[in-house]
């Protein structure tokens, strides 16, 4: 098994398990549940934003622990304080060092779109996520069928969540499109290998279709690379590990995006 289906099968018994102890009548009646959500693709089209997603994860199954005692109150205010377009909230506990409390934490200091990253596999994850204040969820083609990742969209959106959905190849791109979507990102790294090449975006953006908001995802370090990606069309950037890796990730965002804007006025 590669690490995304160790991943995946973990996640199976993982929601099997949270369905019995915290049923959907429960999760339903959180306060976030019936709240408006802040929509992550207008906030990726602003043109007084430069569209970084920053990402909040302690540790991943490739580079280990990154930032195990980070504070997501202090974080997430820095990160948005610095010109964040939106935040990205790592919600897997196994693999990954999230939890829920963590995207609740932040949307508790925070008005802006918040993406819950986590492995979804099944409509009582969409549920969970809404009850815990996410405003926009992540759909990976590499484990869903194409009819499955459109019927958890339509089932996110009937929600009022907005959706982001991940592809690493060409062949993921054209079986999962559907009009459920409203955000298509590129994944630069290979979940089975964990190898990383950026130039995986530059290659499939003209095969993703104008009514999506692009973005690109992993091993983005250089501010460069984000003014690269922005001529070939791309209007958001995923980025955790560079700002994580940092002691203040809030201020290493900072400096990113301002350089950014340097490049930018040339």
């Amino acid at each position: 098994m590669n690490i995304l289906d160790k991943i995946i099968a973990f996640k199976e018994k993982e929601v099997a398990e949270r369905k019995s102890l915290y049923p959907t009548s429960l999760l339903e009646k959180s306060i976030y549940f019936p709240s408006e959500t802040v929509s992550l693709s207008q906030y990726l089209k602003r043109e007084d934003k430069v569209g970084i997603i920053a990402e909040i994860k302690r540790k991943s199954p490739s580079k280990g622990m990154i930032h195990e005692y980070v504070s997501i109150e202090q974080t997430s205010i820095s990160y948005m304080q610095s010109g964040a377009s939106a935040l990205s909230i790592l919600t897997d506990t196994e693999f990954f060092g999230g939890k829920n409390e963590d995207l609740t934490m932040a949307r508790k200091f925070n008005y802006c779109p918040i993406l819950r990253k986590d492995f979804t596999i099944d409509e009582y994850q969409i549920i969970e996520a809404k009850s815990i204040g996410a405003d926009a969820i992540l759909l990976i083609a590499a484990v869903l069928t194409p009819k499955r990742l459109e019927q958890l969209a339509q089932f996110a959106k009937g929600l009022g969540l907005e959706v982001l959905m991940e592809v690493h190849d060409g062949d993921e791109l054209k079986s999962h499109l559907n009009d459920h979507l409203d955000v298509v990102g590129v994944n630069n790294r290979d979940l089975k290998t964990f190898n990383v090449d950026v130039e995986t975006s530059i290659r499939l953006v003209s095969a993703i279709p104008g009514a999506f908001v692009k973005i690109s995802e992993s091993g983005i370090s250089a501010p460069e690379t984000v003014v690269k990606l922005k001529k070939h069309g791309y209007q958001g950037f995923l980025i955790g590990e560079h700002f994580m890796s940092h002691s203040r990730p809030g201020a290493a965002c900072g400096e990113f995006i301002q350089k950014i804007i340097k490049l930018q006025q040339g």
